[in-house]
Protein backbone atom coordinates (compact mmCIF):
# COMPACT_ATOMS: atom_id res chain seq x y z
CA UNK A 1 0.00 0.00 0.00
CA UNK A 2 1.68 3.38 -1.16
CA UNK A 3 0.28 7.16 -1.34
CA UNK A 4 -0.95 9.70 1.27
CA UNK A 5 -3.76 7.64 3.61
CA UNK A 6 -6.27 9.64 5.48
CA UNK A 7 -5.37 10.03 9.37
CA UNK A 8 -7.67 8.60 12.08
CA UNK A 9 -6.94 9.60 16.26
CA UNK A 10 -3.76 7.62 16.29
CA UNK A 11 -2.05 10.16 13.35
CA UNK A 12 1.45 10.26 13.21
CA UNK A 13 3.16 12.67 15.56
CA UNK A 14 4.25 15.69 13.15
CA UNK A 15 6.72 18.15 13.99
CA UNK A 16 5.67 21.48 12.50
CA UNK A 17 5.47 23.71 15.38
CA UNK A 18 8.51 22.39 16.56
CA UNK A 19 10.96 23.38 13.66
CA UNK A 20 14.00 22.85 15.86
CA UNK A 21 13.17 19.61 17.46
CA UNK A 22 12.57 18.48 13.67
CA UNK A 23 16.40 19.40 12.84
CA UNK A 24 17.38 17.59 15.90
CA UNK A 25 15.50 14.39 15.14
CA UNK A 26 17.28 14.44 11.47
CA UNK A 27 20.70 15.21 13.05
CA UNK A 28 20.38 12.71 14.65
CA UNK A 29 19.20 10.04 12.17
CA UNK A 30 22.31 11.38 9.67
CA UNK A 31 24.60 10.91 12.74
CA UNK A 32 23.21 7.03 13.81
CA UNK A 33 23.61 6.34 9.51
CA UNK A 34 27.10 7.66 9.31
CA UNK A 35 28.34 6.08 12.01
CA UNK A 36 26.39 2.71 10.83
CA UNK A 37 27.77 3.23 7.64
CA UNK A 38 31.32 4.02 8.86
CA UNK A 39 30.97 0.14 10.83
CA UNK A 40 29.36 -1.77 7.60
CA UNK A 41 32.25 -0.18 5.72
CA UNK A 42 35.21 -1.41 8.16
CA UNK A 43 33.65 -4.92 8.24
CA UNK A 44 36.20 -7.79 8.31
CA UNK A 45 33.87 -10.36 7.50
CA UNK A 46 31.18 -9.37 4.30
CA UNK A 47 32.81 -9.10 1.07
CA UNK A 48 33.79 -5.69 -0.45
CA UNK A 49 30.52 -5.93 -2.79
CA UNK A 50 28.20 -6.15 -0.27
CA UNK A 51 29.62 -3.43 2.33
CA UNK A 52 29.08 -1.34 -0.28
CA UNK A 53 25.49 -2.42 -0.98
CA UNK A 54 24.64 -2.00 2.66
CA UNK A 55 26.36 1.10 2.52
CA UNK A 56 24.81 3.10 -0.32
CA UNK A 57 20.97 1.46 1.05
CA UNK A 58 21.99 3.48 4.14
CA UNK A 59 22.61 6.33 1.99
CA UNK A 60 19.69 6.15 0.26
CA UNK A 61 17.50 5.89 3.39
CA UNK A 62 18.81 9.04 4.48
CA UNK A 63 18.46 10.82 1.15
CA UNK A 64 15.00 9.43 0.76
CA UNK A 65 14.26 10.95 4.27
CA UNK A 66 15.78 14.45 3.37
CA UNK A 67 14.11 14.82 0.33
CA UNK A 68 10.77 13.71 1.03
CA UNK A 69 10.22 11.99 4.70
CA UNK A 70 10.92 15.29 6.48
CA UNK A 71 8.58 17.22 4.70
CA UNK A 72 5.55 14.87 5.56
CA UNK A 73 7.09 14.53 9.25
CA UNK A 74 6.69 18.06 9.50
CA UNK A 75 2.77 17.98 7.23
CA UNK A 76 1.48 15.71 9.71
CA UNK A 77 0.45 13.01 7.31
CA UNK A 78 0.95 9.61 7.16
CA UNK A 79 2.38 8.21 3.98
CA UNK A 80 2.97 4.47 3.95
CA UNK A 81 4.55 3.83 0.49
CA UNK A 82 7.25 6.05 1.38
CA UNK A 83 7.19 3.97 4.83
CA UNK A 84 7.44 1.17 3.11
CA UNK A 85 10.58 2.32 1.14
CA UNK A 86 12.68 3.05 3.92
CA UNK A 87 12.25 0.26 5.85
CA UNK A 88 13.10 -1.60 2.50
CA UNK A 89 16.22 -0.36 2.01
CA UNK A 90 17.15 -1.14 6.25
CA UNK A 91 16.18 -4.80 5.47
CA UNK A 92 19.03 -4.41 1.90
CA UNK A 93 21.55 -2.72 4.45
CA UNK A 94 20.76 -5.75 7.00
CA UNK A 95 20.66 -8.35 4.99
CA UNK A 96 23.86 -7.14 3.03
CA UNK A 97 25.71 -6.69 6.32
CA UNK A 98 24.15 -8.12 9.80
CA UNK A 99 26.04 -5.36 11.27
CA UNK A 100 23.56 -2.61 9.51
CA UNK A 101 21.28 -4.05 11.95
CA UNK A 102 22.46 -0.79 14.60
CA UNK A 103 20.32 1.38 11.99
CA UNK A 104 17.11 0.39 14.11
CA UNK A 105 18.56 3.12 16.67
CA UNK A 106 18.01 5.99 13.85
CA UNK A 107 14.98 4.09 11.76
CA UNK A 108 12.55 3.46 15.03
CA UNK A 109 11.58 7.15 15.92
CA UNK A 110 11.58 7.86 12.32
CA UNK A 111 9.20 4.83 11.57
CA UNK A 112 6.72 6.55 14.57
CA UNK A 113 6.93 10.21 12.84
CA UNK A 114 5.59 8.32 9.68
CA UNK A 115 3.00 6.32 10.88
CA UNK A 116 -0.18 5.84 13.09
CA UNK A 117 0.34 4.59 16.38
CA UNK A 118 -0.54 0.78 15.62
CA UNK A 119 0.97 1.06 12.29
CA UNK A 120 3.98 2.25 13.56
CA UNK A 121 4.62 -0.90 16.11
CA UNK A 122 3.53 -3.30 13.38
CA UNK A 123 6.09 -1.65 11.24
CA UNK A 124 9.10 -1.99 14.58
CA UNK A 125 8.58 -5.44 15.10
CA UNK A 126 8.55 -6.34 11.06
CA UNK A 127 12.24 -4.33 11.06
CA UNK A 128 13.26 -5.97 14.30
CA UNK A 129 12.37 -9.28 12.17
CA UNK A 130 14.43 -8.67 9.16
CA UNK A 131 17.75 -10.22 10.68
CA UNK A 132 16.38 -13.07 12.43
CA UNK A 133 14.63 -13.70 8.99
CA UNK A 134 17.68 -13.22 6.47
CA UNK A 135 20.23 -15.22 8.83
CA UNK A 136 17.56 -18.15 9.21
CA UNK A 137 18.02 -18.16 5.34
CA UNK A 138 21.93 -16.75 4.51
CA UNK A 139 23.46 -18.00 8.06
CA UNK A 140 21.42 -19.83 10.45
CA UNK A 141 23.59 -20.90 13.52
CA UNK A 142 23.64 -17.00 14.42
CA UNK A 143 19.69 -17.41 14.55
CA UNK A 144 18.83 -18.13 18.10
CA UNK A 145 21.13 -15.31 19.41
CA UNK A 146 19.39 -12.95 16.46
CA UNK A 147 15.79 -14.16 17.72
CA UNK A 148 16.72 -13.17 21.64
CA UNK A 149 18.39 -9.58 20.48
CA UNK A 150 15.42 -9.16 17.80
CA UNK A 151 12.83 -9.56 20.86
CA UNK A 152 14.96 -7.42 23.28
CA UNK A 153 15.36 -4.85 20.52
CA UNK A 154 11.57 -4.84 19.55
CA UNK A 155 10.44 -4.17 23.13
CA UNK A 156 13.17 -1.54 23.60
CA UNK A 157 11.69 0.33 20.34
CA UNK A 158 8.69 -0.22 20.92
CA UNK A 159 9.14 1.82 24.18
CA UNK A 160 10.86 4.33 22.97
CA UNK A 161 8.09 4.94 20.39
CA UNK A 162 5.55 5.28 22.78
CA UNK A 163 7.51 7.53 24.84
CA UNK A 164 8.30 9.46 21.80
CA UNK A 165 4.67 9.60 20.69
CA UNK A 166 3.78 10.60 24.33
CA UNK A 167 6.83 13.43 24.76
CA UNK A 168 5.96 15.42 21.25
CA UNK A 169 2.31 15.50 21.99
CA UNK A 170 2.12 16.88 25.06
CA UNK A 171 4.78 19.32 23.38
CA UNK A 172 2.07 20.08 20.20
CA UNK A 173 -0.82 20.23 23.25
CA UNK A 174 1.25 22.87 24.72
CA UNK A 175 1.68 24.77 21.66
CA UNK A 176 -1.80 25.19 20.91
CA UNK A 177 -2.44 25.87 24.50
CA UNK A 178 0.16 28.71 24.01
CA UNK A 179 -1.67 29.57 20.23
CA UNK A 180 -5.21 30.09 22.25
CA UNK A 181 -3.84 32.29 25.22
CA UNK A 182 -1.80 34.46 22.27
CA UNK A 183 -5.62 34.32 20.47
CA UNK A 184 -7.44 35.07 23.48
CA UNK A 185 -5.06 38.11 24.49
CA UNK A 186 -5.60 39.91 21.43
CA UNK A 187 -9.03 39.60 21.46
CA UNK A 188 -8.52 40.91 24.45
CA UNK A 189 -6.72 43.88 23.71
CA UNK A 190 -9.67 44.30 20.73
CA UNK A 191 -12.13 44.16 22.77
CA UNK A 192 -10.61 47.04 25.39
CA UNK A 193 -9.36 49.05 22.27
CA UNK A 194 -12.97 48.96 21.31
CA UNK A 195 -14.66 49.78 24.25
CA UNK A 196 -12.56 52.90 24.93
CA UNK A 197 -13.15 54.26 21.29
CA UNK A 198 -16.71 53.63 21.98
CA UNK A 199 -16.59 55.07 25.33
CA UNK A 200 -14.96 58.24 23.78
CA UNK A 201 -17.42 58.22 21.08
CA UNK A 202 -20.11 58.09 23.56
CA UNK A 203 -18.30 60.95 25.76
CA UNK A 204 -17.99 63.19 22.90
CA UNK A 205 -21.22 62.85 21.75
CA UNK A 206 -23.01 63.77 25.00
CA UNK A 207 -20.68 66.76 25.38
CA UNK A 208 -21.51 67.78 22.25
CA UNK A 209 -25.02 67.11 22.89
CA UNK A 210 -25.12 69.08 26.38
CA UNK A 211 -23.47 71.78 25.30
CA UNK A 212 -23.02 73.05 22.05
CA UNK A 213 -26.61 71.94 21.11
CA UNK A 214 -28.45 72.83 23.72
CA UNK A 215 -26.84 76.15 23.52
CA UNK A 216 -27.67 76.87 20.21
CA UNK A 217 -31.04 75.91 20.73
CA UNK A 218 -31.44 78.18 23.42
CA UNK A 219 -30.03 80.82 21.15
CA UNK A 220 -32.64 80.40 18.57
CA UNK A 221 -35.63 80.17 21.22
CA UNK A 222 -34.17 83.68 22.77
CA UNK A 223 -33.76 85.43 19.31
CA UNK A 224 -37.35 84.01 17.82
CA UNK A 225 -39.11 85.82 21.00
CA UNK A 226 -37.06 89.04 20.55
CA UNK A 227 -39.22 92.15 20.18
CA UNK A 228 -40.29 92.14 16.46
CA UNK A 229 -39.03 96.22 16.76
CA UNK A 230 -35.83 94.66 17.02
CA UNK A 231 -35.85 92.44 14.44
CA UNK A 232 -33.44 93.59 11.79
CA UNK A 233 -31.13 91.59 9.47
CA UNK A 234 -28.59 91.46 11.99
CA UNK A 235 -30.89 89.23 14.14
CA UNK A 236 -32.24 87.10 11.18
CA UNK A 237 -28.43 86.63 10.63
CA UNK A 238 -28.03 85.54 14.10
CA UNK A 239 -30.60 83.21 13.99
CA UNK A 240 -29.48 81.56 10.35
CA UNK A 241 -26.18 80.99 11.59
CA UNK A 242 -27.15 79.43 15.43
CA UNK A 243 -29.05 77.31 13.40
CA UNK A 244 -26.49 76.16 10.73
CA UNK A 245 -24.13 75.76 13.50
CA UNK A 246 -27.02 73.82 15.68
CA UNK A 247 -27.45 71.28 12.53
CA UNK A 248 -23.36 70.95 12.43
CA UNK A 249 -23.50 69.88 16.10
CA UNK A 250 -26.33 67.56 15.48
CA UNK A 251 -24.08 66.22 12.55
CA UNK A 252 -21.22 65.32 14.91
CA UNK A 253 -23.59 63.71 17.42
CA UNK A 254 -24.66 61.25 14.53
CA UNK A 255 -21.15 60.75 13.22
CA UNK A 256 -20.13 59.58 17.10
CA UNK A 257 -23.05 57.03 16.80
CA UNK A 258 -21.55 53.24 16.59
CA UNK A 259 -21.37 52.86 12.33
CA UNK A 260 -24.05 50.11 12.43
CA UNK A 261 -27.09 52.19 13.68
CA UNK A 262 -26.56 55.33 12.36
CA UNK A 263 -28.14 53.93 8.93
CA UNK A 264 -31.18 52.56 10.78
CA UNK A 265 -32.58 51.64 14.09
CA UNK A 266 -31.52 48.87 16.23
CA UNK A 267 -34.18 45.86 15.41
CA UNK A 268 -32.49 47.04 11.37
CA UNK A 269 -29.15 46.70 12.43
CA UNK A 270 -29.72 43.45 14.42
CA UNK A 271 -31.54 42.09 11.20
CA UNK A 272 -28.29 42.50 9.37
CA UNK A 273 -26.50 40.53 11.55
CA UNK A 274 -29.06 37.75 11.74
CA UNK A 275 -28.95 37.86 7.96
CA UNK A 276 -24.98 37.90 7.73
CA UNK A 277 -25.13 35.22 10.14
CA UNK A 278 -27.13 32.86 7.69
CA UNK A 279 -25.35 33.80 4.97
CA UNK A 280 -21.72 32.79 6.10
CA UNK A 281 -23.07 29.82 8.26
CA UNK A 282 -25.32 28.15 6.01
CA UNK A 283 -27.65 27.94 9.32
CA UNK A 284 -31.23 28.75 8.84
CA UNK A 285 -31.96 32.29 11.40
CA UNK A 286 -34.66 34.66 11.92
CA UNK A 287 -35.14 37.59 13.91
CA UNK A 288 -38.86 38.82 15.62
CA UNK A 289 -39.11 41.82 16.99
CA UNK A 290 -42.09 42.49 19.53
CA UNK A 291 -43.41 45.55 21.94
CA UNK A 292 -43.30 48.84 21.06
CA UNK A 293 -40.15 50.07 19.08
CA UNK A 294 -38.77 52.99 20.81
CA UNK A 295 -35.46 55.17 20.32
CA UNK A 296 -32.99 54.23 22.94
CA UNK A 297 -30.32 55.53 24.64
CA UNK A 298 -27.01 55.46 22.58
CA UNK A 299 -25.35 53.29 24.95
CA UNK A 300 -28.36 50.84 25.73
CA UNK A 301 -28.15 50.37 21.81
CA UNK A 302 -24.76 49.43 21.47
CA UNK A 303 -24.63 46.97 24.47
CA UNK A 304 -27.91 45.13 22.34
CA UNK A 305 -26.03 45.21 19.31
CA UNK A 306 -22.67 44.09 20.77
CA UNK A 307 -24.30 41.16 22.23
CA UNK A 308 -26.45 40.45 19.09
CA UNK A 309 -22.54 40.44 17.16
CA UNK A 310 -21.11 38.38 19.87
CA UNK A 311 -23.48 35.45 20.50
CA UNK A 312 -24.16 34.91 16.70
CA UNK A 313 -20.37 34.57 16.22
CA UNK A 314 -20.21 31.90 19.04
CA UNK A 315 -22.90 30.38 17.18
CA UNK A 316 -21.03 30.38 13.31
CA UNK A 317 -17.67 29.47 15.37
CA UNK A 318 -18.92 26.84 17.99
CA UNK A 319 -22.62 25.45 18.12
CA UNK A 320 -23.08 23.29 14.78
CA UNK A 321 -26.28 24.52 15.38
CA UNK A 322 -29.24 23.61 12.66
CA UNK A 323 -31.41 26.39 13.60
CA UNK A 324 -30.80 30.18 14.97
CA UNK A 325 -33.59 32.15 16.55
CA UNK A 326 -33.21 36.43 17.95
CA UNK A 327 -35.97 37.91 19.90
CA UNK A 328 -35.61 41.64 20.44
CA UNK A 329 -38.26 42.57 22.99
CA UNK A 330 -39.55 45.89 23.82
CA UNK A 331 -41.09 46.34 27.33
CA UNK A 332 -42.56 49.37 29.14
CA UNK A 333 -39.58 48.92 31.78
CA UNK A 334 -36.72 46.99 29.63
CA UNK A 335 -35.59 45.75 26.42
CA UNK A 336 -34.63 42.18 26.54
CA UNK A 337 -32.27 40.40 24.04
CA UNK A 338 -32.82 36.63 23.05
CA UNK A 339 -30.08 34.26 21.03
CA UNK A 340 -30.99 30.95 21.10
CA UNK A 341 -29.38 27.59 19.14
CA UNK A 342 -30.19 24.35 18.80
CA UNK A 343 -26.68 23.41 18.74
CA UNK A 344 -24.30 21.09 20.85
CA UNK A 345 -23.80 23.67 23.92
CA UNK A 346 -21.82 24.05 26.66
CA UNK A 347 -21.24 23.74 30.36
CA UNK A 348 -21.45 27.46 31.16
CA UNK A 349 -19.15 28.92 33.63
CA UNK A 350 -16.89 26.22 32.37
CA UNK A 351 -16.49 27.16 28.94
CA UNK A 352 -16.82 30.76 29.05
CA UNK A 353 -14.58 32.76 27.06
CA UNK A 354 -13.60 36.62 26.66
CA UNK A 355 -16.82 37.09 24.36
CA UNK A 356 -19.52 36.15 26.92
CA UNK A 357 -17.49 38.14 29.19
CA UNK A 358 -17.00 41.36 27.48
CA UNK A 359 -20.21 40.98 27.28
CA UNK A 360 -20.88 40.87 31.00
CA UNK A 361 -18.81 43.47 31.29
CA UNK A 362 -20.74 46.11 28.82
CA UNK A 363 -23.91 45.20 30.14
CA UNK A 364 -23.27 46.32 33.73
CA UNK A 365 -22.55 49.61 32.72
CA UNK A 366 -25.95 50.13 31.93
CA UNK A 367 -27.28 48.49 34.52
CA UNK A 368 -28.26 45.12 32.46
CA UNK A 369 -27.92 41.53 33.22
CA UNK A 370 -26.99 38.69 30.66
CA UNK A 371 -27.50 34.84 31.11
CA UNK A 372 -26.75 32.00 29.88
CA UNK A 373 -28.16 28.92 29.90
CA UNK A 374 -26.76 25.77 27.49
CA UNK A 375 -26.85 22.05 27.62
CA UNK A 376 -25.71 18.96 24.88
CA UNK A 377 -30.05 18.19 24.15
CA UNK A 378 -31.21 21.70 23.61
CA UNK A 379 -28.29 23.59 22.42
CA UNK A 380 -28.06 27.49 23.60
CA UNK A 381 -29.62 30.62 24.93
CA UNK A 382 -28.01 33.99 25.66
CA UNK A 383 -30.73 36.49 26.97
CA UNK A 384 -29.42 40.05 27.33
CA UNK A 385 -31.91 42.47 29.39
CA UNK A 386 -31.26 46.47 29.83
CA UNK A 387 -33.22 48.53 31.70
CA UNK A 388 -35.48 51.21 29.14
Amino acid sequence: MSGDVPMDAARPVGVDAEPMRALWWDAYLVVIAAGVAAAVLASDGPTLRARLISAGAIAALVVLHLAAGRRIVRQDREHLGLLAAHLALFAVAVVAVPNANWLLFGVTPLIFQLAALRTAAVAVVAANAVLPVSDAILRPAAVGLDIVIALISTAAGLWLGFWIVRVMRQSQERRRLIDELEESRAEVARLSRDAGAMAERARLAGEIHDTLAQGFTSIITLLQAADPDLRDERLALAVRTARENLAEARSLVAALAPAELTSGSLPSAVRRQVARCEEESGVPAALRVTGDERPLPTAVEVVLLRAAQEALANVRRHAQAHEVAVLLAYTPSSVRLVVRDDGRGFVPGQADGYGLAGMRSRAEQVRGAVTVRSDPETGTTVEVEVPA
